[in-house]
């Protein structure tokens, strides 16, 4: 009996191993595939056969189901049939999460439907089930993804088939207990690919999937996008099944955060529709860890982690590049970390062109300033980081359009050499230097850019009837500030990109306008101009030049 027991677990190990076998990676990479664009979120094997023809990709799969077919034919030596069905699990489990030994830190992350057509193939040869029993799965998964097309859909539709079927059996527990768990296995790797169903994102059999390099009038970028506060985290329809059980305190907040916080990134959306003036398209995913914006203070060490892996899922989806926004632009030194963590691929925190924006932006403002009887040339306006490139590039357009101008940064020493630089040019103004908030309360016009993630103006900086153009991402003026009587508050750095954009996911920019981050990320995908990426503390005035030169001619038109 022990001995009995050993070889059966002797032959459970052996199946895990054959599952985990990395033939089908081994012959992709000889050919020069990354096997990790290739994957179930990208319909893996129609991009293998697309990739490298019909040949090698026959082989792969030959390969796939070899070992699912190889490691049930092994178990079924012992003519017992529940540990030839345990086999077809180890099988299973080890192709969906092979040793780090064999892949290193990045597995591929295939389905298995192969394996699990090689293992039912296994079990009917060797008359561990019936015929039918093991024909039931592959007639419904054909059933399922004909009329829906889903993939994952059918596999799990395919494996509740079995997992039924194997209950009906005269089989011992262990066998009933390893289809079920053959069920459990495969629901959790497609829990992803449920939530894109849910969300309206997943891909059908027969999409065309884009991936970089595809086609050469469509380039693939992604940004990461996460939730300003709970409401906005219910706009993902995966989660609006949470909302009524929070409001009626079924679930609490605090869950709900502690859930936020386990996430891996997802992809939540897409933006589909953006042609430029040349005639490319543009397929950008919507990607989210739904970080809400505390933790980004308190934990900044989880934000990086979720960033480098959310550019790693921009990878595996094809994109070319990936762009940082909101607070996600200030993770891991602005970008840099996480450009380290996964150099294969494009990052930016899109603060060139975001800085670019403004210099379109700042004339209709202040045109719109004047036209309601403002007196520019009596108004003191203020800048709010003035130590920045960006801030000092607006304190230099708008000194010598006022009577007073107020420059606030945290360097005393060199915000007064920059502020006698605008003075010798423009003796007229008034130029004033603090590193105070509190004399805001004297501007008329208040133009903020800073890099701090978190609001720095607050409704006791502003007096009643200030204009206050907010080019700060993450924003720079709290919400509270709204509720100052006559306050206007711009966001700036706002973008419509061209050719009619849809979304599935109000970014809370306005029907078809992006951030000018998540436009700069467009663009660089656009134009393949990888170096011009924005990353760490410095933005180069030829990068914002470049964006700004080159949106006109994609047509990406700045609101103002």
């Amino acid at each position: 009996m022990r001995g009995m027991l050993f070889l059966s677990a002797l032959l459970l190990l052996v199946a895990f191993l054959t599952g985990s076998a990395p033939l089908g990676h081994a012959v992709l990479s000889r050919a020069g595939v990354n096997v990790r664009v290739n994957n179930p979120h990208n319909l893996g094997v129609e991009n293998v056969l697309y990739r490298v023809g019909p040949q090698l990709a026959a082989l792969t799969a030959l390969l796939d189901a070899a070992k699912g077919f190889l490691a049930v034919l092994m178990a079924a030596s012992l003519n017992l049939p529940e540990v030839t069905v345990m086999a077809a699990l180890a099988a299973y489990l080890g192709h969906l999460n092979p040793p780090r030994a064999l892949y290193g830190e990045t597995p591929p992350r295939g389905r298995g439907n192969l394996v699990l057509l090689g293992v039912l193939a296994g079990l009917a040869v060797t008359g561990a089930l019936p015929l039918w029993v093991c024909a039931l799965p592959v007639l419904i998964y054909a059933a399922v993804a004909g009329f829906w097309g889903y993939v994952s859909a059918a596999t799990l539709a395919a494996l509740l088939g079995f997992t039924l079927a194997v209950a009906a059996q005269p089989l011992g527990p262990a066998a009933k207990l390893a289809a079920l768990a053959l069920l459990i296995a495969a629901a959790w790797r497609f829990k992803e690919n449920v939530g894109r169903m849910v969300d309206g994102t997943e891909p059908r059999l027969g999409e065309a999937v884009p991936l970089a390099g595809r086609r050469s009038d469509e380039v693939v970028a992604a940004f990461m996008i996460h939730p300003m506060n709970l409401e906005n985290f219910w706009s993902a329809r995966r989660f609006a099944w949470l909302r009524p059980l929070v409001e009626k305190g079924v679930v609490s907040e605090r869950s709900v955060r502690q859930m936020a916080d386990s996430l891996r990134p997802m992809k939540i959306g897409e933006l589909q529709g953006i042609r430029t003036v040349d005639g490319k398209s543009i397929r950008c995913y919507l990607l989210s860890s739904p970080l809400l914006p505390d933790v980004f203070r308190d934990n900044p060490e989880l934000a990086t982690r979720r960033a480098i892996e959310g550019a790693r899922l921009a990878q595996e989806l094809g994109a070319e590049v990936f762009g940082l926004g909101a607070f996600w632009s200030v993770v891991g030194n602005k970008g840099v970390d996480v450009q380290a963590a996964v150099p294969d691929l494009t990052i930016t925190n899109g603060g060139a062109y975001t800085s670019g924006t403004i210099k379109a932006a700042i004339p209709g403002i202040l045109e719109h300033f004047a036209a309601e009887g403002r007196d520019l040339k009596q108004a003191t306006a203020a800048v709010v980081g003035a130590n920045g490139v960006v801030a000092f590039g607006i304190a230099r357009t708008i000194a010598p359009q006022v009577a007073r101008l107020i420059m606030i940064g945290r360097d005393a020493e060199r915000l007064e050499r920059s502020a006698n630089t605008l003075r010798r040019a423009m003796k007229d103004t008034e130029i004033v230097t603090t590193t105070s908030y509190d004399t805001l309360k004297e501007a008329d016009l208040i133009f903020t850019a800073t890099s701090d993630p978190n609001p720095v103006i607050f409704p006791q900086h502003v007096k009643p009837g200030a204009w206050i153009f907010d080019e700060g991402r993450p924003a720079d003026v709290d919400e509270s500030v709204q509720a100052i009587p006559g306050v206007r508050v711009i966001p700036g750095g706002v973008v419509r990109p061209p050719g009619g954009m849809t979304s599935n996911i109000d970014l809370q920019f306005g029907e078809g306008q992006v951030p000018a981050c998540l436009a700069e990320t467009l663009i660089i995908a656009a134009t393949g101009e990888h170096h011009r990426k924005s990353l760490g503390q410095q933005t180069l005035t030829e990068n914002i030049n470049f964006f700004v030169e080159q949106a006109g001619k994609l047509g990406f038109q700045v609101v103002d």
